[in-house]
């Protein structure tokens, strides 16, 4: 590890997208960075959204036509920085005379006054207005636009119920969320930051005009010191600036729990569906990890401890009963193989409900003494305007900082065109040929060009050392225990890969205690 410094120049709370987003920035601005995160990185929110780079198509509804705009020119900017871990979609939108507007969008509203008629029905071209906006506000050069679909002779159609005769199919992007987060912090870390995993900052005060934080962790009490201090805690954040920082916030937080089934395969083609119900809400159903399909999200407001947040009986029953308005065959709860919910920290913006809060993020700065910023809000595909932003707000206090580098430089292993997924496989099959296909394509979209460096001098599978399963090998885990901050098993099988979907727990459980007997 890299000595410590006499002083940071920043220093991040929250090893979430937000955080690791603002310090590979800042690390490649030329700043001493320093960040902590109390759990595993993307332990929280960060791994537990919907995995999609997306601009936003319900945000329209709202009239959020900044965010969307935002977030669809990210998706590309986001496409060609990382086509190992994030992919194009094309998205199945089926229409349905039951459609029906969220009653509190300014949309409805809007059509309430001049089409009363149509009492909250929403209208078939009003959807393709939409989505010719959506095609439209992001500057798109990569993916395809819109067309329509009939489902009496397309695949997607198969699936469905017989009602559902037209839909529209649109572009959107797969990302792989924890994997994300961790090459991000790997990145900020090759270029100068230190990070630490499993350490909570229990307190930062303002001495001498700099930030004195006092963290604890596995290797003990450390004290380090911060020109700039920033707080990307998401749903810790009220708590951290009440009990870490000693202060009353300024700003009210909504708690927002948005929670996810995952289900044996529903479909056998490779097109996610964007469902509406008859309560304005929408939820996707996405093909997931080869044999499953992904269903969410939704939107309650949450008390008490975010790390309690669980998808709870009434969710799995609501995302059940939503996809079986779509599905020939019901999806019930026998059908479900894992769940998983996150929490958001959302601006309360006084929305009357948690679907209608804004996801836009919001940055408050407190620069009575050296500066602290809080960062409140935002979506995983506007993560990097959001580090831009911030180290923005941060700047007159750092004059040494250099200006904006991050648009289109790639990740650790992105280093290959966004069409280039299919060469470097057949590469590493033509180089070590016992991996298989499965196998080497699951490797690149984890590792990218990095997948081949991993592997290194292997000829053949026992020199990879042991074999824990799903593919899963001694190599591959030392790799994460080396470079990507994995500690536990189940850093490994649910955050650094999704492995533990198709492993059985003593599986899991021999991976753990190997893990223990190396320390």
């Amino acid at each position: 590890m890299t000595a410590e410094p006499d002083i940071f120049d920043i220093f991040i709370i929250g090893g979430g997208i937000n955080g690791v987003g603002i310090a590979r920035d800042a690390a490649g601005r030329g700043l001493c960075v320093g960040l902590a995160e109390m759990g595993d990185l993307a332990s929280a929110t960060s791994s537990a959204s919907t995995k999609l780079f997306h601009g936003g198509l319900r945000y329209l509804d709202y009239f959020e036509f900044r965010l969307v705009r935002e977030a669809l020119h990210e998706r590309e900017v986001l496409l060609r920085a990382m086509p190992h871990i994030a992919w194009p979609m094309r998205f199945v939108l089926p229409l349905s005379p039951e459609m029906r507007f969220d009653t509190e969008t300014p949309a409805s509203r809007l059509l309430a006054r001049v089409m009363p008629w149509m009492r909250g029905r929403r209208p078939g071209w009003m959807i393709r207005l939409g989505l010719f906006l959506y095609d439209s506000m992001g500057g798109r050069h990569i993916l395809p636009a819109t067309r329509s679909l009939d489902l009496a002779t397309d695949p997607a159609g198969r699936p469905l119920q017989a009602r559902y005769r037209k839909a529209f199919e649109y572009s959107d992007v797969w990302v792989q969320d924890s994997r994300l987060v961790v090459l991000n912090a790997r990145d900020a870390q090759l270029r100068g930051a230190q990070i630490v995993t499993r350490t909570r900052v229990v307190s930062a005060r303002r001495e001498g005009g700099i930030w004195v934080i006092r963290m604890t962790g596995h290797g003990g009490d450390r004290v380090v010191h911060a020109r700039s201090l920033v707080n990307a805690a998401g749903p810790w954040g009220a708590q951290l600036i009440h009990d870490a920082l000693g202060q009353n916030s300024r700003v009210r937080l909504r708690l927002v729990r948005g929670s996810h089934i995952v289900t044996r395969a529903l479909f056998d083609h490779g097109k996610p569906y964007f469902l509406q119900g008859p309560d304005g809400r929408i939820i996707f159903a996405i093909p997931y990890e080869g044999d499953f399909t992904l269903i969410g999200t939704t939107d309650q407001d949450h008390s008490g401890d975010p790390s309690s947040a669980t998808c709870t009986p009434e969710e799995q029953d609501y995302l059940c009963a939503f996809a079986s308005r779509y599905f020939a065959r019901p999806v019930t709860r026998d059908d479900i193989v894992w769940t998983y919910s996150g929490v958001r920290a959302l601006y309360d913006d006084g929305a009357g409900s948690a679907t209608a809060a804004t996801r836009d993020y919001v940055l408050s700065l407190d620069d009575a003494g050296a500066p602290v910023l809080h960062v409140f809000g935002g979506k995983i595909t506007t993560y990097r305007k959001l580090a831009q932003a911030a180290l923005g707000r941060l700047a007159p206090f750092l004059p040494s900082m250099r200006g904006d580098w991050t648009a289109g430089v790639p990740l650790p292993g992105g280093d290959f065109p966004v069409d280039g997924v299919q060469v470097l496989r057949d590469d590493l099959l033509r180089a070590y040929p016992f991996v298989g296909v499965d196998w080497a394509t699951r490797l690149i979209r984890s590792y990218g060009t990095e997948a081949a460096e991993m592997l290194n001098g292997a000829d053949s599978m026992a020199v990879l050392g042991h074999d824990f399963g799903a593919t899963l090998t001694e190599r591959e885990v030392r790799w994460l225990l080396d470079h990507e901050f994995a500690q536990t098993a189940e850093d490994i099988v649910w955050r650094r890969s999704r492995l533990g979907l198709h492993m059985l727990p003593q599986q899991i459980a021999a991976l753990q205690s190997w893990i223990e007997e190396q320390r």
